[in-house]
């Protein structure tokens, strides 16, 4: 399905598709400050190679995580590396160690045990059971979900539920977790570019169809943070839990099909 002119091997229905998928990504990502890889990885891998719909999805989350980080300014966006230090420091070293095997394990057992929890969690939340973090238990609860992140975000693309789980735990303000999705994304897209231009997905043949997919994911981008402005906290947060939801359920789907 994926040999022609196009970057990419795509013929230009698919490559509609492809940008279809992308804008839509891009819209909620603008709305919640997360999910564009779980779409355009999820909508992309029903008609692309696992690797060239992982590839495609690099440059337009390393740009629009790059826009989310920096909104704010640069110092509001050094501020969030500083108040999350371990979250940074251990999700980056594990998911350039997980990158390394992207080719060579079945990610579904991961996707399995991250999944599992992801909708719990969001589901729980939405019913109205509140889950909070102690003080004292942040620490630990940084480093753990940071390694989760790192590792699936290694193997798939995605790394944003487990960290948006711990922000929504903590109780933090819209704004504030808006900018640390955006920095922890846009440092998480770095390396991942970095990692699977060593690895070969990111190649002279995936590296075009990237960099094609920009346009509408900006677009949409731009739309979702129209609506993102208007929304209140309660809001906001029940929008997220959606989207975690449907992430997790994402993560289930691809598990076990």
């Amino acid at each position: 399905m994926d040999t022609f002119s196009l970057p990419g091997g795509l013929g230009p229905l698919f490559f509609a598709l492809a940008c279809a998928i992308t804008l839509l990504a891009g819209f909620v990502k603008g709305t919640t400050g997360f999910a564009m890889p779980m779409i355009m990885v999820s909508g992309l891998a029903s008609f692309l190679s696992p690797e060239m719909a992982l590839a495609g999805l690099m440059l337009p989350t390393l740009v629009t995580n790059a826009m989310q980080a920096l909104r704010d300014g640069l110092r509001a966006a050094i501020g969030a590396v500083r108040d999350y230090p371990r979250y940074f420091a251990v999700a980056g070293v594990c998911l350039v160690l997980s990158g390394q095997l992207v080719t060579a394990v079945d990610p579904r057992a991961i996707y399995a045990m991250i999944g599992v929890p992801i909708t719990f969690f969001g589901v729980a939340q939405l019913l109205g059971w509140q889950v909070s973090i102690r003080p004292e238990a942040q620490r630990r609860a940084e480093a753990l979900l940071g390694t989760v992140s790192g590792v699936i975000g290694g193997v798939s693309g995605v790394w944003g539920p487990p960290l948006v789980i711990y922000l929504t735990a903590i109780g933090t303000p819209k704004a504030e977790q808006v900018r640390v999705q955006g920095v922890a994304f846009a440092l998480g897209a770095v390396l991942l570019v970095a990692t699977h231009l060593q690895t070969g997905v990111l190649n002279a043949r995936t590296i075009p169809f990237s960099a094609l997919l920009l346009a509408p994911a900006l677009a949409g981008m731009w739309l979702g943070q129209r609506v993102q402005d208007r929304l209140d906290q309660a809001t906001f947060r029940k929008a997220t839990l959606f989207v975690l939801v449907l992430a997790g359920l994402n993560l289930l789907r691809r598990a076990f099909t």
